[in-house]
């Protein structure tokens, strides 16, 4: 799931090399927040969130194979 992500992520950002993945799994919920540089947050998730809207969509319809809830979550780096 999380290569699915990585491909879907790096069409948009030009700063792919300072793009961090961080993954917390917790029984069946897995939180994936991606950390991206300022200049990438609004390419990723697009006008009015529709990018990220789309992104969630698409791994929630993946993680039925798996039986696991993903939830992801996208950052810049300076809020972690």
């Amino acid at each position: 799931m999380l290569e699915t992500i990585k491909y879907i992520v790096n069409r948009f950002a030009e700063k792919q090399d300072e793009i961090e993945y961080i993954v917390n799994e917790n029984g069946n919920v897995v939180d994936v927040t991606i950390v991206l540089d300022e200049s990438d947050m609004g390419k990723v998730i697009g006008r009015q969130g529709k990018l990220a809207k789309a992104l969630r969509t698409i791994v929630r319809s993946l993680s039925v194979k798996e039986g696991k809830k993903y939830n992801v979550e996208i950052k810049s780096k300076g809020e972690i």
